[in-house]
């Protein structure tokens, strides 16, 4: 039997109504908020056409559809929170098609290219990385609230995405045979996956806002954006590599700080 107190989450079909609301005339509206959940579902889309590409050798397809998904991903909370549309249906919806994009999606890529000859090995490096990027996205959803906005705890699951695609775009583009360098694939993908459940802090940039900026930092953009489109596969995985890294030497730096303020025993 339906509650009648609970009909207002509930339609006539018995399915359950996702984020009702009412306008200023009291007038319940029930759905979803249309334009970030549409750019979500890009980026799910994104993730599954980087699996069909790998599965047609089209590798750096695959690893392109990847990086569409990051930039995707890095825009769907900014436009609900600048159209004041934000609701937990699409925090939910994001973090399932982070698990696709960003975690499937990889690990079937890189197991593609270069670790499918390794056998038992080759799985289980694409597996920890998959693995690891679910529990990676379930633990930011728990601490999402609490945790200092400045820093993520774990490599960020777009950041290890991102380290994958660019080292498979890479080698796909330079004609290397992933296979003959498979051992090198598997250590950068299960660590990238392991890092993503470490407790190693990373710079999250929130800090950054975009507003009013000098003339000399757009000046920087274009400059960047020149580079970048130099060697894309080059420029960008030499930057995950380095943004990979950070977080590692920012560990031990923070270490060797703490050691020095101890006391002497």
């Amino acid at each position: 039997m339906t509650d009648p107190q609970n009909t207002d989450h509930q339609d006539d079909s018995g399915f359950e109504v996702i984020e009702p609301a009412r306008d200023r005339n009291g007038h319940r509206h029930r759905g979803v908020y249309l334009l970030p959940n549409l750019i979500t579902t890009a980026a799910l889309f994104s993730g599954f056409y980087a699996i069909v590409a790998a599965m047609n050798g089209m590798f750096m397809h695959a690893a392109v559809a990847i990086i569409v998904a990051g930039i995707l991903d890095g825009m769907d909370g900014g436009i609900a929170r600048l159209t004041n549309t934000q609701s937990q249906f699409g925090a939910e919806y994001d973090s399932l098609s982070d698990c696709v994009a960003f975690g499937v999606a990889p690990g079937l890529v890189a197991y593609a290219w270069g670790l499918s000859e390794l056998g038992n090995f080759g799985w289980a490096a694409a597996f920890i990385y998959v693995a690891c990027a679910a529990l990676r996205l379930a633990r930011f959803n728990l601490q999402a609230v609490s945790s200092d906005k400045r820093f993520f705890t774990g490599l960020p699951s777009p950041s290890g995405a991102g380290l994958v695609a660019t080292m498979v775009w890479l080698g796909a583009s330079r004609e290397i045979n992933g296979t003959e360098i498979g051992y090198l694939v598997a250590i950068v993908t299960a660590g990238a996956g392991l890092l993503m459940v470490s407790s190693i802090r990373y710079h999250s940039f929130k800090e950054f806002r975009i507003g009013r900026v000098p003339f000399r930092a757009l000046l920087g953009v274009i400059v960047a954006f020149a580079i970048v489109f130099l060697d894309p596969p080059l420029v960008l995985l030499t930057l995950a590599v380095v943004y990979v890294l950070s977080g590692p030497l920012l560990f031990l730096v923070q270490g060797r700080r703490r050691a020095r303020r101890k006391p002497a025993n």
